[in-house]
């Protein structure tokens, strides 16, 4: 299948192409869009064989579960059984961004859509071009990660030319994301709410509106063998380059003594500003120290960046996961399929 590309950076002097897509959305067919999170691989939510192409374009598992982006949140009522308070409190707070929310599903969502399981996860994006193409296609659209599964999630449009170029049929260029990791995800169909995917919107903040909420096990731990993601991104590993990831805890200069006796080639995922101690080692930077909004925004790029340089081994500061932290650790921990070790403490990977 060709792929054509439409490039979107001004939706009322460009509104063709996204009258393209959205005839291509309604017709069934997969066509990647910008949001702030990361580019989505998108199809009608309700067509269960568009729903399937996108599991076969990826080459994602049919039981991990699809997003299901709306551009309104009375758009979710025919999707799900009822609307809990807690829905529209969230909703008020936190949409348009980069927040999901899921609930029990009604009989439109088809199972291929939520991966087999009897609930649906919702989101509204807040990128214009994203809820601009919604409401032209008529449709809630189905849209995980424009990527290779598996692979590091895509912040700008070059990503998924690189990963799906060939699987698709358009492409919408609308600029690099300004999040760089996926949508928080919780659900609300536990007692209490838990998070299942942490993202942007944190811990804390949600706590102002849910003072119940919980981090769910599985954010940093992996599911036992056999069980069900409940969310995207729950996988054992996930976000991943093809180089093998060690995670590192430690101060700077533990770090740094670390990798003086490790072989020349492999190589180190630091902070900016640090690249001159670790010599000999190829370097790739994720944003800054203390300043996990800037290593969202920055590490899917980085990971990328990693298998440019052709680097079989990496290995990987940690900062403390708060805030948006929690995200970055999250990413890399399954990036790294949950290797690290903790220096200065009895050294073990997990």
């Amino acid at each position: 299948m060709e792929t054509s590309i439409y490039r979107v950076f001004d939706i009322e002097q460009d509104a063709a192409a996204l009258d393209r897509a959205a005839a291509l959305l309604r017709a069934g067919r997969l066509v990647v869009i910008p949001t702030e999170t990361v580019y989505g691989l998108a199809a009608d939510a309700l067509n269960p064989s568009a729903a399937s192409a996108i599991y076969a374009a990826k080459g994602r598992p049919s039981d991990n579960p699809l997003i299901v982006h709306i551009a309104d949140p009375e758009q979710a009522r025919p999707l799900v059984k009822r609307l809990p308070d807690a829905y529209f409190a969230l909703a008020e707070r936190f949409w348009p961004g980069p927040m999901t929310v899921i609930l029990e599903k009604s009989a439109r969502v088809p199972y291929e859509t939520s991966g087999g399981l009897e609930t649906v996860a919702l989101r509204m994006p807040s990128h214009p071009v994203a809820r601009e193409l919604i409401r032209r296609a008529g449709t809630p659209l189905a849209a995980p990660s424009a990527n290779l599964s598996g692979s590091p999630s895509p912040t700008c449009a070059g990503h998924c030319i690189q990963d799906l170029t060939g699987r698709v049929d358009a492409i919408i260029d609308g600029g690099s994301c300004t999040v760089g990791v996926e949508s928080t995800v919780l659900t609300l169909c536990t007692d209490p709410p838990a998070i299942l995917r942490p993202g942007a919107v944190t811990l804390e903040m949600l706590r102002e509106v849910l003072p119940d909420i919980r981090l769910d096990p599985g954010v940093f731990a992996h599911l036992p063998d056999g069980a069900k993601a409940a969310s995207p991104g729950m996988k054992y590993r996930h976000y991943a380059p093809k180089a093998r990831v060690v995670l590192l805890w430690g101060t700077l200069e533990q770090f740094a003594a670390y990798l003086e006796a490790q072989p020349p080639g492999c190589g180190v995922l630091c902070f900016e500003g640090e690249q001159a101690r670790f010599g000999g080692h190829p370097c790739v930077t994720y944003g800054r120290r203390d300043d996990p909004v800037s290593q969202a925004q920055a590490l899917f790029g980085a990971l990328r960046r990693i298998d440019e340089l052709g680097l079989t081994s990496v290995y990987a500061r940690v900062d403390s996961p708060d805030g948006v932290g929690q995200a970055v650790y999250n990413r890399l921990l399954r990036a790294a399929g949950f290797t690290e070790i903790r220096l200065g403490w009895e050294e073990s990977a997990t």
